[in-house]
């Protein structure tokens, strides 16, 4: 059962047109999302140890993360990529960070909701960059990074609705998704995953 809400305003062709036509670039910019979102999984952990029913996925999705990272880095390295000496700073993910609560119970529905609409965000992206490829590994790579993101997507609800009201959850999942649509439509369109 799909728990997560989609996204309510898709990507443009604009953007999938700038990392088409940078896609050196764009890749450089996918391992760091991948590192990152490894390290958020984890710092998941770290911040919530007492949390103990959700720790076991939460690992299980760092070590998920990092798997992506490493076929990314492979990727880069059969093109001649380099990783970058510092991972830049995400506008899109520090937007929507930017919008937390500071209570501490409200901030961790808020972290996991924001990571249930970043994870639902790449699998609508990673689609499209599948659906563009022309060589058939990458088609491949890509939909199963789309299909992996989707299920983050609704791992991250599924822990919010350990934690807190299902009408609680949801209203505030809304509320993340009007905010993302805001966010998304004024970044600048580079060759970035956000």
């Amino acid at each position: 059962m799909k728990l997560n809400l989609d996204i309510k305003v898709p990507s443009s062709q604009e953007w999938l047109a700038a990392v088409l036509d940078d896609f050196d670039s764009f890749l450089q910019d996918h391992a760091d999302c991948e590192r990152k979102a490894s390290a958020m999984a984890m710092s998941f952990v770290a911040k919530y140890p007492d949390r103990t029913e959700i720790i076991p996925e939460l690992i299980e999705t760092a070590i998920e993360e990092l798997e992506h990272f490493q076929r990314v880095y492979e990727i880069m390295q059969s093109r001649g990529i380099t990783l970058q000496h510092s991972i830049g700073e995400d506008p899109y993910a520090k937007a929507l960070v930017s919008l937390c609560h500071s209570g501490i119970n409200e901030r961790f529905l808020d972290r996991l909701l924001i990571a249930s609409v970043l994870e639902t965000r790449g699998a609508e992206r990673f689609k499209m960059i599948a659906d563009a490829q022309q060589d058939e590994d990458m088609f491949r790579f890509y939909k199963e990074l789309w299909t992996s993101e989707a299920k983050h997507g609704h791992i991250f609800v599924k822990m919010a609705l350990l934690y807190f009201d299902k009408d609680q959850v949801y209203e505030r999942l809304e509320w993340w998704l009007d905010r993302e649509s805001e966010v998304i439509q004024n970044l600048e369109i580079r060759a970035a995953l956000h």
